[in-house]
């Protein structure tokens, strides 16, 4: 199934007035464009709630259409980086990992932007470099939700209630079945798969 994507390259700078009738969709925004947004609000990546609070206002500027797009975009991204592998990174930067803090990381992976995500997505080692000495987790829940935010503040409705789940396919219920390649009883396994990150953040026990 093709999508449909958004020609904009370029973030808006003012208002854009949807002609057509609010209905149903299954088209992501064009991935620059959404990228593009991330990276101009990676000002505010120090502060979780400015950076969520940046996006919703930049996307309150776009049509319903495209905000439903950014939502549906990140969920793509979110059913690409879903791998036994970058659970392994997950669980060792955050001590841990359920499934919901799972998505919260991804979420998190996302917001540092474009170059950031594809590299961790080849190698989930790669993000040793965005360890930060005394934090304690790798999440933003808040990601999730910025479209969610903006649609209901330029429409008071429910983007939910919009997304024709007939085209699109790649969101959270139909993640595809991963084959565990670690486990966290066996810390040679994770080591395997992220060994600066285990050195780094978790360390074997010495042997007696």
């Amino acid at each position: 199934m093709q999508f449909v994507l958004f020609g904009q390259s370029e973030i808006p700078q003012q208002q854009v007035v949807q002609k057509q009738p609010l209905q149903k969709t299954g088209e992501m925004m064009e991935e620059d464009l959404f990228w593009a947004m991330v990276r101009k609000s990676l000002k505010y990546k120090g502060n979780q709630t400015q950076q969520e609070r940046y996006l919703i206002k930049i996307l309150r500027k776009l049509t319903p259409t495209q905000i439903i797009g950014f939502r549906l975009r990140t969920d793509k991204l979110l059913y690409d980086s879903y791998t036994s592998e970058m659970w392994c990174a997950a669980y060792i930067m955050n001590g841990g990992c359920s499934d919901d803090w799972f998505e919260y990381f991804r979420n998190w992976l996302i917001s540092r932007g474009k170059r950031v995500f594809y590299k961790a997505l080849n190698n989930p080692d790669s993000l040793v470099a965005l360890v930060e000495k005394g934090r304690e987790d790798y999440v933003f829940e808040g990601f999730w939700y910025v479209a969610l935010a903006a649609f209901a503040r330029k429409t008071r409705k429910d983007l939910y209630d919009y997304i024709d789940y007939d085209l699109f396919k790649t969101c959270e219920g139909n993640y595809r079945l991963i084959q565990d390649t670690w486990h966290e009883n066996n810390p040679q396994s994770m080591q395997a798969i992220c060994p600066q990150l285990f050195a780094l953040l978790w360390g074997l026990e010495e042997e007696e």
